[in-house]
């Protein structure tokens, strides 16, 4: 696979490019921030934060952004077997919606800097990996999606639980990060995932816990801490009720 180019541009006077003939390689481009319009094939799609396109090699490709218009966007160019592999498994999606865009932008970033060292100083093995977990983060997000027929508003509360669930985390934080109100947040993701929010990071903050338990040698108080339960008296009675046993007694016995 050889990786072509990792840039991000944000416009704010507008931006007009069309390409009849296409790219020599895969586009791929997020949007970060703002709105932008583009056409693929004679479909025009709508973008917003977190509206992501796919455009193969030679394929018809256009990209407006009104003069009164801010638009953000990372962009990926990429070619070869692997990635054409990959585009063939997903069942060639032209758009995809991202519920989790820092951790695609992250990856660019790093991606974007590798390919800005030197030619003899770059890792080629290094900005590989970076774009095939790009595209593994995609494949990750369709398959969740299409496997349990959430609506994307879910997955995205989902996504900010399972990134902010280690801190101090409210719900009125997820409701406001979805732009929803509290009470249809919570009524959403009840039913659609039959489990309220709480549950759902105190999960992660568990796993999370049992990790450091079995894995470092910090205290049970500082792996409290840690995993986001803010104080061991309270991490003492989640832990106990969900697993029968007292942390001290579990950590000695696993």
């Amino acid at each position: 696979m050889k990786v072509g180019h990792c840039g991000y541009s944000f416009h704010t006077n507008g931006y007009d490019e069309t390409r009849k003939q296409g790219f020599d390689s895969f586009l791929i481009r997020l949007q970060t921030e703002g709105h932008a319009e583009a056409m693929l094939n004679q479909q025009s799609y709508s973008l917003d934060k977190g509206d992501m396109i796919i455009v193969p090699a030679h394929h018809r490709y256009q990209l407006k952004i009104e003069p009164n218009q801010l638009s953000g966007d990372f962009h990926l160019f990429g070619e070869g077997k692997w990635l054409d592999n990959w585009w063939e498994n997903l069942s060639k999606p032209f758009h995809v919606k991202i519920s989790n865009i820092e951790q695609v932008t992250t990856l660019c970033n790093f991606l974007a800097t590798e390919m800005r060292r030197p030619s003899s100083e770059q890792s080629q093995e290094l900005m590989e990996h970076f774009f095939k977990s790009i595209c593994l983060l995609i494949q990750q997000e369709m398959v969740a999606r299409s496997a349990k027929k959430r609506p994307f508003v879910v997955t995205r509360m989902m996504r900010y639980i399972e990134a902010h669930a280690l801190g101090p985390l409210t719900i009125q934080e997820v409701a406001e990060d979805v732009e929803l109100s509290v009470s249809r947040a919570v009524h959403l993701f009840k039913e659609h995932t039959n489990q309220t929010m709480i549950a759902y990071a105190q999960h992660i903050r568990l796993t999370a816990a049992i990790n450091q338990m079995k894995y470092t040698n910090m205290t049970l108080e500082r792996i409290a801490e840690n995993c986001g339960f803010g104080n061991y008296p309270y991490f003492h009675r989640v832990f106990k009720k969900n697993y029968g046993e007292a942390p001290g007694r579990y950590r000695r016995l696993n």
